[in-house]
């Protein structure tokens, strides 16, 4: 069905709104061993990003799953509240069938699948004015090797319980959104930038380097570029289609340093394996559109540096400068030092990606975290959450509104193509072009002892809002409050909404919320709701 275009000043006081009446019970937690306060009773958050995956390729039929003999079962509870997801019409006779057929199960043994086409304009082009009839474009035309389960029209195939069954089991004991989308259209280093600031607009290209208008337009991000302040990104001789790029504008660590709140991005990978004449290398997994705070120079760790010592992990004591190796994460973990605001990056095998990792390695990467977070010390009063950069272009049957609008007669193309001039709505005033969006609808899980059992938050929101709760939690106030111009156009008060309904702040945690052990492999519950140990 067709959405309208709406604007990002109705989406911003509806914001304004929201967060005016936020569900807390203790407006200034105090905590007891020191600390900074918080809005919450949420001391300790774990934002785990991983890659390239939509709301219906990994949530379409939930909680119904096949179930066929020889796969993971997956039974819900009976009370399972229902989803915006795939119904027997958009399984059976979609409208989407005369460009892209219906959607299609895939199962276990197909869980290595080519990559689809995740770009600004293309999934635009999908979108087609909100009827989401062109997922032809997004899915891969040809066969991409062996290996790999390919089919046409691969961007409408889906996964179910029995597959992504961690993920089920998750949504079962906590609570996850169907109502939550990309910031804008397009791919990873977009997402990324857009889940530290908001902001994909503003930047500086290396010297000597330049950029074509399908990578850069406008001064803005539309494509994958690698961060300058990053030795293990930094091309041999000056490139031509992907620069090396910094972003002039600030992000989150920048206002958790001036509240002196301590955080850090732990990816699975960082850690440098060689440092010679003053510069680092990195294995060949290494890929640095997964460490974006080297794309701020207030917030990078160009050299890949290790933390002097566990103390100073989280912390802007050394020339770390909260940039990390996933296994600095468990060393501050096991030190009573674990940082109040956690990013987690897997490597790229483990992210869900497709053709660098699948929804089984992904599974078994977020069990075995989540798992040895639940039993931390710092369990009660911490929140994870499960998000995902892009859509890969994977087919999703909710047309997101649009609250940011851009007018790139070459790269925009919502209401047709860049060669009708298919602009996505009218540029406000002051806005910056090629930052159309909302994107496609995202996975979106929160893990807690005190997320909502068993629910299904219904409510409009995107990657921001996961900065948003963190300027809310911990009293940071927003990125246009640290005067630079370029952070006023940040989604994180333009358009950023709240998952404050997927709490509930109202008393103790209730125990059915306060462990639940899966297995790493299977992604069925090996432990349910113990506490304490």
């Amino acid at each position: 069905m067709r959405r309208f275009l709406i604007s990002a000043g109705s989406v911003a006081l509806l914001f304004c709104n929201l967060t005016a009446a936020l569900p807390v019970r203790a407006q200034n937690w105090i905590p007891a061993g020191g600390g900074p306060q918080t809005i919450t009773p949420i001391r300790h958050l774990i934002v785990i990003f991983d890659e390239n995956n939509s709301f219906d390729h990994y949530f379409g039929t939930y909680p119904v799953a096949l179930n066929p003999p020889g796969e993971t079962p997956f039974h819900a509870a009976a009370d399972t509240p229902a989803i915006n997801g795939l119904t027997s019409t958009l399984l059976s006779n979609n409208p989407n069938q005369a460009n892209a057929g219906n959607p299609v199960r895939l199962d276990p043994t197909q869980a290595a699948t080519c990559d689809n086409v995740n770009k600004y304009t293309p999934e635009q082009e999908a979108f087609d004015g909100g009827l989401l009839d062109k997922f032809d474009i997004t899915s891969v035309s040809a066969e991409c090797g062996a290996g790999y389960f390919y089919a046409p029209n691969l961007a409408m195939y889906y996964f179910d319980g029995n597959t992504v069954t961690a993920l089920w089991n998750y949504a079962q004991h906590f609570a996850m959104s169907d109502n939550f989308f990309d910031t804008e259209f397009g791919g990873t280093v977009e997402g990324h930038l857009n889940l530290l600031s908001g902001q994909t607009n503003g930047l500086v290209v290396m010297s000597g380097e330049t950029a074509s208008a399908t990578v850069i337009s406008n001064d803005t991000v539309i494509n994958n570029v690698d961060p300058i302040d990053d030795d293990c990104a930094l091309p041999s001789s000056p490139t031509g289609s992907s620069p090396n790029i910094s972003m002039t504008g600030n992000n989150i660590g920048n206002l958790l340093n001036a509240a002196n709140v301590s955080w850090g991005w732990f990816y699975d990978g960082f850690a440098r394996t060689g440092f010679s004449n003053g510069v680092a290398t990195c294995n060949s997994l290494y890929n640095p559109h997964y460490a974006p705070f080297d794309y701020y120079p207030s917030t990078s760790n160009p050299h890949h540096t290790p933390p002097s010592s566990a103390a100073a992990i989280g912390t802007s004591a050394d020339a770390a400068n909260h940039n990390y190796d996933l296994s600095d994460l468990w060393t501050a973990l096991d030190a009573g030092n674990l940082p109040a605001v956690t990013f987690i990056k897997a490597s790229s095998p483990n992210t869900g990606h497709p053709m660098d990792s699948t929804p089984l390695e992904e599974q078994t990467f977020l069990v075995d975290t989540i798992n040895r977070l639940m039993q931390s010390p710092y369990w009660q009063d911490m929140a994870i959450i499960i998000a995902y950069d892009d859509s890969d272009g994977w087919y999703d049957h909710v047309a997101a509104p649009i609250v940011n609008h851009s007018t790139d007669a070459k790269n925009d193309a919502i209401q047709g193509t860049p060669a009708t001039n298919g602009a996505c709505g009218a540029l406000g005033a002051g806005a910056d072009n090629d930052r159309c969006g909302f994107g496609v609808r995202l996975p979106f899980l929160v893990i807690s002892p005190y997320a909502r059992h068993n629910f299904v938050d219904h409510s409009l929101n995107d990657t921001t809002s996961i900065m948003r709760f963190i300027e809310y939690n911990w009293h940071l106030g927003n990125l246009g409050s640290l005067g630079n111009p370029n952070d006023q156009q940040s989604f994180d008060v333009l358009a950023g909404g709240s998952i404050m309904g997927m709490f509930d702040f109202g008393g103790p945690p209730a125990p059915e919320n306060r462990i639940v052990l899966l297995d790493p492999s299977t992604g069925q519950v090996v432990r349910p709701d113990v506490w304490p140990y």
